[in-house]
């Protein structure tokens, strides 16, 4: 899940394209319309994918080479807010969107009262606690500063992963909506900052660790193995895709998911991302 970030070379710096008037970077995917006869319906409209700024639409253009083959012509929508990727698919001005895990939804839905609901699941994005002072959990000073993401389903997963890093306990129960009010053991007296979860790398500069999800994680230079804790592959936050709730059965969405979800895209993510990104299929 992810907004805006520094661009670059590598899974998500590619640039270019048009905006929309709402600020949204466009690419098409660029694929050749089919030759085929039978793919009528798809090849009617193209089909939009929205996805937040990083690798992750690497991934959705590799699945559209092969939805391309089978007719449906795919447009990747890369937005540099959280907030909007939802907004354009309850607005229908895109189809479906691939850049959030279910607890995130759950709390846009409850939020903004969107009628979308999660379909299948894409990837896991393992994020970690990183810092540019410390070189190893041990080394964290007393009184030390930690940036979490300032939305509450993200704000959750970070102080799940900062306490299995030994550095706090959460209450007994404590959820997918737990806050920093669930902390029940902070033996080395952590102050916690919220930050929106795109400048959450740049914090690193100004506090002594911040979580970092995949994506800003790739757009700061931070590679995972450097991170002084990170999230394992089985977790409660893969991303899954997501449409209006009725557009969840359309053929071309489900045509172009099962592209995605295929043998030859979860090579490519295996390969490409050497652990950073997990295929969740």
């Amino acid at each position: 899940m992810g907004g805006g970030g520094r661009g670059g070379g590598g899974w998500g710096g590619r640039r270019g394209g048009r905006r929309s008037p709402w600020g949204w970077r466009l690419r098409l995917a660029g694929f050749p319309q089919p030759h085929f006869p039978g793919a009528a319906l798809a090849a009617e409209k193209t089909l939009k994918v929205g996805v937040s700024a990083g690798p992750y639409g690497d991934i959705l253009r590799e699945a559209a080479k092969l939805a391309a083959k089978d007719g449906v012509k795919v447009e990747v929508v890369e937005f540099s807010d959280w907030n909007l990727p939802n907004a354009a698919v309850q607005s229908g001005d895109i189809d479906l969107n691939a850049f959030q895990h279910r607890p995130y939804l759950a709390a846009q839905v409850k939020a903004r009262g969107y009628d979308i609901t999660p379909l299948d699941a894409a990837i896991a994005v393992p994020a970690g606690l990183y810092s540019s002072k410390h070189k190893s959990l041990k080394d964290i000073p007393d009184g030390a500063s930690v940036a979490l993401p300032n939305d509450p389903s993200n704000g959750a997963r970070a102080l799940f992963l900062v306490q299995q890093a030994g550095l706090i306990r959460l209450r007994d129960g404590a959820g997918i909506n737990a806050t920093t009010r669930d902390i029940v053991d902070n033996p080395k007296h952590l102050r916690f900052r919220e930050i929106d979860a795109a400048q959450l790398a740049r914090s690193l500069d100004d506090v002594d660790v911040a979580w970092v999800s995949s994506n800003y994680a790739h757009l700061a230079g931070l590679k995972l193995k450097d991170a002084l804790k990170a999230e394992g592959a089985d977790n409660d936050w893969v991303l899954v895709f997501a449409a209006r709730a009725d557009r969840k059965d359309d053929p071309v969405i489900r045509q172009y998911i099962a592209a995605y979800r295929s043998e030859p895209v979860r090579q490519y993510i295996t390969q490409t991302f050497n652990g950073a990104i997990l295929p969740a299929f």
